[in-house]
């Protein structure tokens, strides 16, 4: 299975670390994997501001490293989204067109298709997850609490296999963050309470780490919590799975 690694900007640039424990475990789990080297943002950032229109270049090069892989998967549930539901371009349109169908966010990709039953990790602590909103509404890697359905959720399953991990419940599991991308310049204040709100949640119920399968969330909530100067860290859920000790 020829896989191609979509790491977007902010991973590259601030949490590297997750990149690579996203490689290793798919190399892990059986994969060829392969990072195109010219890849740079997917657009995400212009888009999220009112300025699709001036994506195109991003989409092209996004078409042009990425074609002819047969899956991307990338360890953001939000840059995922963007590409499934807003790669386009009219000169490759067809190629557009395949690769919205082959990208993966990395737990719906381990559960989904290359369908997981079990890991060799290990990771003693107690674990919040939270459920970003690109991955909860847009992906819907996990079920909405809100609805009257069955529940899911595929991080919680991935994490269910690894050794140690206690999963920690939590009061409102499907809260937002307030982080939203540019939401958090506009409307600094309300996205601080709504990221305290957050933290304050994990803390109550004892977690060590907070996980997602979202850095962008991850980023936010860790520098609320550097600046409560609190023991908990954040992870992203890459590096859970990848763990060993």
């Amino acid at each position: 299975m020829k896989v191609a690694l979509f790491v977007p900007c902010y991973v590259d640039q601030f949490y590297p670390q997750a990149a690579i424990a996203t490689l290793e475990l798919l190399e892990k789990l059986g994969c060829e994997v392969h990072y195109p080297k010219n890849q740079t943002c997917c657009g995400q950032p212009m888009a999220n501001s009112g300025y699709e229109h001036l994506t195109g270049g991003c989409n092209n090069l996004f078409i042009d490293n990425f074609a002819g892989y047969d899956y991307i998967v990338c360890p953001s549930g939000s840059c995922t989204l963007h590409i499934k539901e807003h790669l386009h371009s009219h000169e490759n349109e067809d190629k557009a067109s395949e690769i919205r169908k082959r990208v993966f966010e990395l737990t719906e990709f381990l559960v989904d298709i290359l369908q997981v039953k079990s890991l060799e990790a290990s990771f003693p602590y107690k674990v919040g997850m939270h459920q970003s909103c690109h991955g909860l509404r847009g992906l819907r890697i996990s079920q909405m609490t809100e609805l009257v359905a069955p529940p899911f959720s595929k991080p919680a399953q991935l994490l269910g296999m690894v050794k140690g991990l206690e999963l920690v419940p939590l009061s409102r599991a499907d809260d937002c963050c307030g982080f939203g991308g540019t939401f958090c310049v506009v409307e600094e204040a309300v996205s601080s309470k709504m990221g305290k709100d957050r933290v304050d949640d994990h803390i109550e119920h004892g977690a060590q780490y907070i996980t997602s399968a979202d850095l962008s969330c991850l980023m936010h909530l860790e520098g609320i919590l550097r600046r409560q100067n609190s023991e908990v860290k954040v992870i992203h859920v890459a590096e859970i799975l990848n763990h060993s000790i």
